[in-house]
């Protein structure tokens, strides 16, 4: 029991590689010595050559492929040539496996290859001076050659070719180009499937532009018509604030009122807004601005109004970067993306603001510590009416960041937001020339 362990521990020892060489030369001496004890007969038997040929074939394979990981750089030394040849045996049956289910294509294929190959062994006998008889055999069946299968052939990759190039046309966003192959086969039936592949994607597509269109020209019309009862609801208000109320319950009653009001107005206008943009019915005004100088204003702006809680610390790389924007939209996103981290912020934490630019880009960076813990991917964040705060306890409009991202879409820039713990990284790149 002990031997026959020991044993089987030194065979599992051996590679891959090693095993089957010891095994193929176990089997060719074997051969050898039957060809010897039972005579010359079995040297020239089918049998023993292709046992022959298969060992040598084997060991060659083997060694070449040892050979050239040996030599080549950078290639690993313990491989085994064994599996890569099994791998590539697995995935030429799986290639043949795709192939046999259409058996029309099979048998095409099959036929295409036994000519082809027909028509090398005939040139092969033509150019080894053949009898004359041989002549009128090979002669003509390459001129079929010529004249059926290659056209045939040719024939096949035009429309493989048409097949390419017209996705590649609809993968560019040509979404009206049609394939032009027609006939029958499995490359008119592909051509077919993409086609009818496209009118179902186009119809999706025109269905959900239809959807966006009425959503955003619901909310527009929401928003106007919300407008003007608003607008009285606020001037009645100031009007109470105006009369002597005896009530101080009354008066803080009217100031509930007011800050409510307000906040339904901001509200209003930013869902007002931010239908405009997605809508693509905003126009900019593009001009050279000191970006520098109008985030230094925002930045002084909002600080007046963050108290005592809460600090900025600016780090402007240069007095004027200047850039092609349109200057009240880029105010805009400072004001949001500021008064973002105003809202959020940690109290007794400080908000860094980086501003920089590379050769083509303006790049500004604003770093805080949230007060709120975000569980949720951060491109969340873009999206209507999601926040941070999910108890909805803040003032914030759940707006702010769409805004944001609809005016950086416009000017062809690229905004993210980077979470790393409570620590909260939004980064800006804006063009600094006019697209």
């Amino acid at each position: 029991m002990g031997t026959k362990s020991r044993k089987n521990n030194w065979i599992s020892a051996l590679s891959l590689d090693l095993r089957v060489i010891l095994s193929t030369a176990i089997l060719w001496i074997a051969l050898q010595l039957i060809r010897f004890y039972l005579g010359w007969f079995y040297w020239d038997s089918l049998t023993y050559r292709l046992f022959s040929y298969s060992s040598a074939a084997i060991l060659v394979l083997i060694l070449v492929g040892q050979g050239y990981f040996f030599f080549v750089k950078n290639a690993p030394k313990q491989v085994s040539i064994v599996s890569i040849y099994m791998d590539l045996l697995r995935k030429y049956v799986q290639v043949w496996k795709g192939i046999s289910v259409d058996s029309r294509i099979t048998l095409k294929m099959f036929v295409l290859f036994l000519l082809t190959a027909i028509a090398g062994i005939s040139v092969w006998r033509l150019i080894t001076y053949p009898p004359r008889f041989e002549l009128f055999v090979w002669i003509p069946y390459i001129i079929l050659y010529i004249l059926i299968v290659i056209p045939y052939s040719l024939h096949k990759l035009t429309q493989l070719m048409q097949i390419v190039n017209g996705t590649k046309e609809i993968a560019q966003g040509n979404i009206q180009s049609t394939i032009p192959v027609q006939g029958e086969g499995v490359f008119p039936r592909l051509a077919g499937y993409i086609n009818n592949m496209k009118v179902g994607y186009q119809n999706a597509l025109e269905d959900q532009i239809k959807s966006e269109r009425l959503k955003t020209e619901l909310i527009t019309n929401v928003s106007h018509d919300l407008k003007t009862p608003l607008t009285s609801i606020i001037n009645y208000i100031d009007l109470l604030k105006k009369e002597q109320l005896e009530s101080d319950r009354a008066n803080s009653y009217v100031d509930i009122l007011d800050r409510k009001a307000l906040r339904l107005k901001l509200l209003i206008e930013d869902l007002f807004e931010v239908s405009k943009m997605t809508s693509g019915t905003v126009e900019l005004d593009i001009q050279t601005i000191d970006v520098a100088t109008l985030l230094t204003q925002a930045i002084a702006e909002f600080s007046s109004n963050l108290g005592t809680s809460l600090e900025v610390r600016e780090k402007i790389a240069k007095p004027h970067i200047y850039a092609d924007l349109d200057g009240n939209k880029i105010w805009r996103v400072f004001e949001n993306l500021i008064g973002n981290a105003k809202k959020y912020s940690l109290p007794g934490t400080r908000i860094y603001i980086y501003l920089d630019e590379s050769e083509h880009r303006v790049l500004l960076k604003i770093q805080n510590t949230s007060s709120y813990e975000i569980d949720f991917p951060a491109d969340e964040l873009f999206e209507r009416f999601k926040r941070a705060d999910e108890s909805r306890q803040t003032e914030g409009s759940g707006l702010g960041l769409a805004i944001v991202r609809s005016i950086v879409d416009l000017h062809g820039g690229d905004i993210k937001i980077e979470i790393h713990g409570d620590q909260f990284n939004v980064l800006l790149e804006l063009s600094k020339t006019r697209l």
